[in-house]
C-alpha cells in the first residue's frame, strides 16, 4: 500500500504532462495529416501562446488608458480566463499568416516547407526575446488552482489536477469537433486524401488555412497550461517539437486516439523516470519510441499503407 501511495503523485504528474503532450501532438498531427508537412515552428507557437497569455494576465495595462485601468481591476481568475480564450486566437492568426507564407512551397520538395517553418521558428523565438526579454518568466495562476493538499500522507499539487482535467476536456472538445461537425469531417477526409477532397469541390486552400490555425491554437492552449509546470523561456518551444513528433510516430500517424494514448505513455515514462532516475528523464521517451517501433513500425494505431505488401 505504501508503494502505491508513493507512486500516486508521480502518476498524477505523468497524466497531466501526458494529456498536455497529447494536445500538442494533436495540433501537430492535423497539420502533418492534411498538409503532409512537419511544422518545425509548432513549438515556437506553443511558446508564443504562453507569452501572449502572460501579457494578457498582466494587471499593469494602464497604457491602454481607461480600458487598461478597468481591466487591471479585474480579478486574476477573470484575466486568466480571458487569456485562455484570447491568446490561442491570437496564435491561430499567427499560424494562418505562416500558412499563407508557405503556399509558395506547395507542390515542391518537402525541404522547402521544412526550411520555411524552421526559419519561422527562429523568427518567432527572436521576436519573443526582443519583446519579452531572454530571462525566464513566471505566469501567475488563480488562487483556486494554486497551492497543494495532503491525502494519505502525500502532498499533491492542485495545479497538476487542474492541468490534467483541462487537458482531458480539450481533447474531448477536439474529438467532438472532428467527429460531430461537418468541418471536422472535411478535415479528417483531407488528412486521408487531400486530392480527392479537392476533386469533390472542397476549397483545399481554406481547409489548409483552418487546419493550420486550429493546430496553432491547440499548441498555444497547451503552452498556457504547461507553462507553470515547465517554466517559460524563449527557447521552450524547442523542447516541445521533438516530443510532439515522437508521440504521433508512437501512436501512429493520423490516429487521434493513438496520439492521445501515446501522449499519456510519454508523460508517464518521463514522470516516473524523472522521479527515480532523473538523468534518464528525457531519454526514457526515446527508449519508448524504440520499443514500440521495434515491434510495430507503423506505431500503436497506425494503419497499413496501400504501398505496403
Amino acid at each position: 500500500m505504501d508503494i502505491i501511495l508513493n507512486l500516486l503523485p508521480h502518476l498524477v504528474n505523468g497524466l497531466a504532462l501526458g494529456l498536455l503532450f497529447a494536445l500538442i501532438a494533436l495540433g501537430f498531427m492535423l497539420i502533418v495529416g492534411v498538409m503532409e508537412l512537419i511544422n518545425l515552428a509548432h513549438g515556437s507557437l506553443f511558446a508564443l501562446g504562453a507569452y501572449f497569455a502572460m501579457s494578457i494576465i498582466d494587471p499593469n495595462l494602464t497604457y491602454f488608458g481607461t480600458f487598461g485601468e478597468w481591466y487591471s481591476g479585474l480579478s486574476l481568475t477573470l484575466r486568466y480566463v480571458v487569456a485562455l480564450a484570447l491568446a490561442p486566437a491570437l496564435v491561430a492568426v499567427v499560424g494562418m499568416g505562416l500558412e499563407i507564407c508557405m503556399r509558395r512551397t506547395y507542390g515542391k520538395k518537402a525541404e522547402y516547407g521544412l526550411l520555411l517553418t524552421y526559419g519561422a521558428a527562429l523568427v518567432i523565438e527572436e521576436t519573443i526575446r526582443i519583446v519579452w526579454g531572454s530571462a525566464e518568466q513566471v505566469m501567475p495562476i488563480p488562487d483556486a488552482v494554486s497551492g497543494a493538499f495532503m491525502a494519505g500522507g502525500m502532498i499533491y499539487s492542485n495545479y497538476r489536477f487542474f492541468a490534467a482535467g483541462f487537458g482531458l476536456l480539450m481533447i474531448f472538445v477536439v474529438w467532438l469537433f472532428l467527429e460531430k461537425t461537418p468541418y471536422g469531417a472535411t478535415i479528417k477526409a483531407g488528412a486521408h486524401d487531400s486530392e480527392m477532397v479537392r476533386a469533390l469541390g472542397v476549397n483545399l486552400t481554406r481547409l489548409r488555412l483552418l487546419v493550420f490555425g486550429l493546430g496553432a491554437s491547440l499548441s498555444a492552449v497547451a503552452g498556457i497550461i504547461l507553462t507553470p509546470i515547465w517554466g517559460l523561456r524563449p527557447h521552450v518551444g524547442v523542447d516541445v517539437v521533438i516530443p510532439a513528433f515522437l508521440i504521433i510516430v508512437v501512436g501512429g500517424i493520423g490516429s487521434f486516439w493513438g496520439a492521445v494514448i501515446a501522449g499519456v505513455m510519454v508523460g508517464l515514462v518521463v514522470a516516473f523516470s524523472g522521479a527515480y532516475v532523473s538523468e534518464w528523464s528525457m531519454m526514457s521517451m526515446y527508449l519508448l519510441l524504440i520499443a514500440v517501433i521495434t515491434f510495430r513500425t507503423r506505431g500503436l494505431f497506425g494503419k497499413k499503407s496501400s504501398l505496403e505488401l
